[in-house]
C-alpha cells in the first residue's frame, strides 16, 4: 500500500522550479525571446551565447528568490513613527 506525504507548505508561494510565478513568467518570456534568436541566427557562437545567457538569468533569479534582501533600496521602517496628523508646516529652525 502506498504512503503518501502530508503537504505542510500550503500557505508559501506558488513555485516553479524554484522560481515564484512571476519570475517564472520572466524566465519563461526570455527563453522564448532566444528560442527566436536561434531560431533566426546561424552562428554557432550565438547560439552557445543565449543558452549560457539563459543559465545566467536562472542563477541570478535563484538568488534573488533566496535572498530578496539583494535589491530592497528603501528602508523597512521610517524614522518617526506618529500618530499626529501631518500640517505641512516646519516648525523647526534651519
Amino acid at each position: 500500500m502506498k504512503k503518501f506525504d502530508v503537504y505542510k507548505n500550503i500557505r508559501k508561494k506558488a513555485v516553479i522550479f524554484g522560481l515564484p510565478i512571476s519570475l517564472f513568467a520572466l524566465m519563461m518570456v526570455a527563453i522564448l525571446a532566444s528560442l527566436l534568436i536561434i531560431i533566426f541566427s546561424f552562428s554557432f557562437g550565438i547560439i552557445i551565447g543565449v543558452l549560457v545567457l539563459n543559465a545566467v538569468l536562472y542563477i541570478v533569479l535563484t538568488r534573488i528568490t533566496i535572498n530578496p534582501q539583494l535589491f530592497q533600496m528603501a528602508k523597512a521602517f521610517p524614522k518617526i513613527i506618529s500618530n499626529k496628523r501631518n500640517s505641512g508646516f516646519d516648525y523647526e529652525q534651519d
